[in-house]
């Protein structure tokens, strides 16, 4: 078991904290950024005007019971930021700082608090943020590096992968002030934001194998546990349940529009792959600091991080966007739609002859 920070060494870092002087924000303008549920991102821009801001949000932690997959009626008690799975997308430009407001509501069971990947210091804000029902916080920090990045709740020992396991993690996007480049140098541009959260459940079952049923959140603790330590998902999905970006929630686009993929797993490595299209340009590790490869057919997200790739769609159609481990696209719930709308090019894609039998 992952143990604690132990108290004399946290006792030690806000004691150097506190001796340290004031930051000098003047010059710096305060944006109010609205967030917004997956997949869609807060509305933004991809070249910055002005000088660096301080980015406002507001993160509430709210633990509800959702349905993960309606077929079979499996349902978890949900540890979420915004109340989704995965946290809602937030974006910022290289050199403004982010403000963020964490709540957890009174009523809530957990104490939770959340690690930022992309910042710098007391284990990613999660030294700063520990807050208990009824209890909000405020925690600055500045976009140092450019790039998408997890975050999610860490609150110690146990309690970690369980609340990672339990949907609580999300992305930040921090952007170059002079937006995404390819590897000459040349600005890219993209027309729409796909934000995906690939979460992995672990569900206790009855010995009859159907999914056990908790009252309230935390009931499950002891089984999740057990469960979790099989390293086995139950479930991998695609923004909290499965068929949650299908069939009629499946993502629209059109021929010629570019979108950019963020992919987040915070737990478990994936290999995204867009079936019938290609990842144009692909930031794998996350760095919009690296040049992106080129034309990958599938690519590799690390677990506990995000990564993003570029499309402009060709052709009209459905599009499927799996884990392209296919045992967890088709039989766990990793799979999510584009349906494309355009018309057809023959150049690129042509059926000569209809399948016809040819027994004699």
């Amino acid at each position: 078991m992952l143990p604690r920070v132990p108290e004399r060494l946290l006792q030690a870092e806000a004691e150097v904290i506190s001796k340290a002087p004031p930051v000098d924000l003047s010059g710096y303008t305060r944006v109010k950024q609205e967030l917004v549920a997956p997949p869609f991102a807060p509305a933004h821009e991809q070249v910055a005007t002005g000088g660096p801001k301080i980015i406002e949000i507001t993160l509430e932690t709210t633990e509800k019971l959702m349905t993960i997959d309606p077929d079979t009626g499996a349902e978890i008690w949900a540890l979420t930021y915004n109340g989704s799975v995965p946290g809602p997308l937030i974006i910022a430009h290289e050199g403004d700082y982010v403000e963020v407001t964490l709540r957890n509501p009174v009523d809530s069971v957990f104490e939770h608090n959340i690690d930022f990947h992309a910042s710098t210091g007391a284990l990613g804000g999660g030294g700063l943020t520990h807050v208990f029902p009824g209890e909000e916080t405020v925690l600055r920090w500045k976009a140092t590096k450019p790039g998408v990045f997890t975050y999610h709740c860490a609150p110690g020992g146990e309690m970690i992968p369980y609340h990672v396991c339990h949907g609580m993690n999300g992305t930040v996007m921090v952007l170059p002030r002079d937006g995404l480049k390819d590897g000459k140098g040349n600005p890219l541009r993209y027309d729409e934001i796909a934000y995906i959260g690939e979460q992995d459940y672990y569900l206790p079952r009855n010995e009859d194998g159907s999914f056990k049923k908790y009252a309230v959140a935390g009931d499950d603790y002891a089984d999740s546990l057990e469960a979790m330590r099989t390293l086995v998902p139950t479930h991998s999905v695609f923004n909290g349940a499965v068929g949650a970006l299908t069939g009629d929630k499946a993502l629209r686009s059109k021929v010629g529009s570019t979108v950019l993929m963020i992919h987040n797993q915070a737990n478990r490595d994936t290999r995204p792959h867009l079936i019938g299209g290609h990842g144009n340009y692909v930031w794998e590790a996350g760095s919009f600091n690296d040049a992106p490869a080129t034309n990958l057919e599938t690519w590799l997200i690390r677990g506990g991080s995000s990564g993003a790739a570029m499309y402009t769609f060709e052709q009209p159609g459905v599009y499927a966007y799996v884990n392209h481990n296919l045992i967890e696209a088709v039989l766990l719930g990793a799979t999510a739609h584009f349906v494309v709308e355009g018309e057809w090019n023959n150049a690129l894609m042509e059926q000569v002859v209809k399948p016809y039998s040819f027994a004699t």
